[in-house]
């Protein structure tokens, strides 16, 4: 496949389309693909039934009611898909409530006439397997040795930031937490990443899906570092949802909240999309917890201080 049209319902595909140097194949995205610049430009091809900018708790409340109901959470715009006439679509079935997966293009493809399109569905449940996906979206393009060069590039960067931290034995515990309302700890590749960046993560296993947090749990763990990292919010999101926490009565029973050790990260661009920046969240992390070791310029983009605030 030498000139691909692609549409990729997915923002960390986008990003590995884009790293693997495919950005200008791309024809279509979605709502939520905003990263490298210029993509913004492209049509969009999915929506959501959710709205983006409500509180933490009337998202959880409306995503719950819609697969109550038996509907998605998405909407593909199937005329303009048909319109752009891609070769590849890329979408994923990690989690249906984070983007389109392939059961929302059922619908668009059934009545699809002409060649239909490949559709290449990705499911990362941890790092290696984030490096798989990017293998196989490599293979997909027919450029297998591309995504080598790219995954080898990654590694080392991490291995960089993982030979200055495997030495540290004193390593402060870190909770990352997913969801302010109701509680969820990060968990799938969240884990290995504040392992990597010289911490020892709590209240969540790697590979698992991120599990609903009481406040009992995340007492009793007393983490000596918390990371706020929603789902899809961008910091100043995160700031219109912070009295979720600071307003809860045990919220000042926690040593990290004592000491000053809560920062809010951008969830939406980094810890929560599977694919190359994922070594800048790392980054991220590693820069809060070894300040004096790391700086790789991530401070006050991607990530403030609850000080800060």
């Amino acid at each position: 496949m030498i000139h691909p049209r692609i549409i990729s319902l997915l923002p960390s595909a986008t990003e590995i389309v884009a790293a693997l140097g495919f950005a200008d194949h791309l024809v279509g995205r979605s709502h939520e693909c905003d990263f490298p610049p210029g993509v913004e430009q492209l049509p969009v091809c999915s929506s959501s039934n959710v709205p983006a900018h409500d509180s933490s708790y009337e998202i959880d409340e409306r995503v719950k009611q819609i697969v109550a109901e038996g509907l998605s959470v998405y909407r593909v715009d199937v005329d303009l898909l048909r319109h752009l006439e891609p070769d590849l679509i890329l979408t994923q079935t990690q989690c249906a409530v984070c983007a389109v997966t392939p059961r929302d293009l059922e619908g668009a493809l059934c009545t699809w006439t002409g060649t239909q399109p490949a559709i290449l569905s990705l499911e990362p449940n941890n790092l290696s397997d984030v490096w798989i996906d990017t293998r196989r979206v490599g293979d997909a393009l027919g450029v297998p040795e591309r995504s080598n060069k790219l995954l080898d590039s990654l590694r080392q960067r991490l291995d960089i930031i993982r030979g200055e931290t495997i030495s540290i034995k004193n390593r402060p515990r870190v909770a990352a937490i997913e969801w302010l309302g109701p509680l969820m700890a990060g968990g799938n590749w969240m884990p290995e990443l504040i392992e990597i960046a010289g911490g020892r993560s709590l209240l969540a296993q790697p590979g698992q899906h991120s599990p609903p947090l009481e406040w009992n749990d995340l007492i009793e763990a007393d983490p000596d570092v918390i990371l706020l990292v929603p789902c899809g919010f961008r910091i100043s999101q995160t700031v219109a949802d912070l009295n979720l926490l600071t307003q809860d009565v045990a919220w000042s029973k926690l040593c990290a909240a004592q000491r000053g050790q809560v920062y809010l990260i951008d969830g939406h661009h980094f810890f929560n999309r599977p694919g190359p920046r994922l070594v800048e969240s790392a980054e991220i992390v590693a820069e809060i917890l070894y300040s004096d070791r790391f700086e790789f310029g991530h401070h006050g983009k991607g990530w403030i201080a609850l000080s800060e605030v």
